[in-house]
């Protein structure tokens, strides 16, 4: 995003080197930023399919997005495909293996947003594909610099929010982490509602990430505190 030091690699393309021609992967509560790492595990035959094409293309870019109705991707008829929403990120297959069980497990490295232009029809295979439009997300590729404005309030607010979800950290080991790479983690990490994630992929850089996920994080600790209090 525009404020955050460049994650390009040296097998990164260029901007200028971006394909025309995405396939997709509708999936629900999955978020990819621009300089984050997704674990994927692929089993569905059209999706072991786009994996195999994607490996195949000089890029190996694949594009996530989120259906707008949640779950909807668990549908598996290809005739009942759900409405996306119009706002994704492509990103780089940068890791690779095939399970026993006939599995890919994938990792994927946060290039891009993108918003679709316009959907293709359905590959041979049986995935989607659509024409990408990068444009208002150059600045996801240029070169620039993040700090937190308040790294401890941040991350003071973050763990009261995990504590109502019973989720745990590793907090000696998010002191060694850099500002862009904490923020980028936890926005993907976080057990947010789908259309909260969504928010925060068409957020315009990392600074107003972590100004909406902080608010979601004292609403979400507020509303938490609220149902104690109603308890007792």
């Amino acid at each position: 995003m525009r404020s955050g030091p460049s994650h390009l690699g040296p097998f990164d393309p260029d901007f200028a080197e971006l394909p025309g021609e995405l396939p997709v992967f509708p999936l629900t509560n999955a978020l990819l930023l621009p300089g984050g790492r997704l674990p994927l595990n692929v089993f569905e035959q059209r999706y072991l399919a786009m994996v195999r094409a994607a490996l195949m293309t000089p890029d190996r870019l694949i594009g996530m997005v989120q259906p707008v109705e949640a779950n909807a991707d668990r549908n598996l008829a290809t005739e009942n495909m759900p409405t996306l929403h119009q706002v994704g990120c492509a990103g780089r297959i940068v890791s690779f293996e095939e399970t026993p069980d006939g599995r890919y497990q994938i990792i994927l490295s946060g290039l891009i947003r993108f918003r679709i232009a316009k959907e293709l029809p359905l590959a041979r295979d049986g995935y989607r594909r659509i024409v990408p439009d990068f444009d208002a997300f150059a600045h996801d590729m240029a070169e620039h610099e993040f700090q937190l404005a308040d790294r401890p309030r941040f991350l003071a607010v973050l763990q009261e929010y995990l504590k109502t979800r019973q989720a745990r950290l590793d907090w000696k080991g998010i002191e060694e982490v850099a500002d862009d790479e904490l923020v980028v983690a936890m926005a993907q990490m976080s057990p947010l509602e789908p259309e909260e994630k969504q928010s925060l992929l068409e957020c315009e850089d990392l600074d107003a990430v972590v100004e909406m996920m902080t608010a979601m994080f004292e609403v979400h600790g507020a509303q938490a505190a609220g149902g104690e209090h109603r308890l007792h």
